[in-house]
């Protein structure tokens, strides 16, 4: 029993288990005559298994929506309101089409002006190739779960790092065929009556095809344009041009776990340790970053819960 499936079993096997065994030490320790130190320890094996079933069965199941307003002075134009999903890494715990579903009528009710997806909708690390055809229609049907959503701007995606090592062609098609506009180092014009802007995307890191590029990608739009930038990791902003009013990114799962005084122990690039969740400002340039809402390696959430993100996007007052 190896990976995240078997960790996540352990996990259940323990919740059901977990009073029982303290319970019986408990008893042990109490009849050597030690009172104080029975209670301590139970006292101390509670909290524990408290804290191992919220941030393993309870925590990633959860969804939060997040509301955040950036005022970017490359903004022009009245304010759009743009849904971020990212991560959703369907295959691995906690995360199938259904769940996929749900959180696509939660972002609807959001009523986002488009709907930016981030990348990483293949969980695990294997190519598909090497997987069965049940963990290949999963994860298949996970994307096209996105066909539901309703944005009057549009659906538009960039792959992950997970979908390359799966299948970047084949995650890029079910991506299309659900109406998303996909975008690997270009941009598209978003018309809207109040106001146009562009959305552009960047390669991942681990394409195939390309490396990310800035200069690739806003080639056609411009200069005075208003544009957003779509990228999986946050790497890149390191590159990004005053132009762009707002890069948006995920892939950093907010670390998974963040512990108190200590922080997040595990960063998923050299750019997430500085850019590893929520809004920044780099040098008057705006960066944007969502935890998402899948796990990898293990199929733990603490202090990250998975997310869903309405960014309010307006020049400054």
């Amino acid at each position: 029993m190896a990976g995240p499936g078997g960790v996540l079993l352990l996990a259940w096997i323990g919740a059901f288990a977990g009073p029982l065994i303290i319970l019986t030490a408990w008893a042990l320790v109490r009849r050597s005559g030690r009172l104080r130190l029975a209670w301590t320890l139970a006292g101390l094996a509670l909290v524990a298994y408290g804290l191992g079933v919220w941030a393993f069965l309870i925590e990633p199941r959860l969804l939060v929506v997040r509301q955040v307003t950036i005022e970017s002075p490359a903004w022009r134009g009245p304010p759009v309101r743009l849904g971020l999903i990212g991560d959703t890494h369907v295959a691995a715990p906690h995360v199938d089409p259904a769940r996929v579903a749900r959180v696509v009528a939660r972002m609807n009710a959001q009523h986002p002006d488009a709907v930016l997806l981030l990348g990483d909708y293949a969980g695990g690390h294997e190519p598909a190739a090497t997987r069965a055809v049940p963990a290949r229609s999963e994860i298949l049907r996970g994307v096209a779960a996105f066909k539901g959503l309703r944005a009057r701007l549009g659906v538009y995606a960039v792959l992950g790092n997970h979908d390359w090592w799966y299948d970047g062609p084949a995650i890029e098609r079910a991506l299309m065929a659900s109406g998303a506009v996909v975008l690997e180092n270009r941009a598209v014009l978003a018309p809207r009556p109040e106001g146009a802007f562009w959305i552009a995307g960047l390669a991942d890191l681990d394409s195939f095809r390309a490396e990310p590029s800035y200069p690739r990608a806003l080639a056609g739009v411009p200069p005075a344009a208003p544009v957003v930038v779509m990228s999986h990791w946050p790497d890149p902003f390191a590159q990004a041009p005053d132009r762009v009013a707002l890069t948006v990114a995920g892939h950093t799962h907010c670390g998974q776990v963040d512990l108190p005084l200590l922080g997040r122990l595990v960063h998923a690039s050299r750019a997430s340790r500085r850019w590893g969740c929520g809004a920044y400002v780099d040098r008057g340039r705006h960066l944007f970053v969502t935890g998402g809402l899948g796990v990898s390696i293990l199929p733990v959430r603490f202090r990250a819960p998975p997310e869903i993100v309405i960014v309010t996007l307006r020049a400054p007052r």
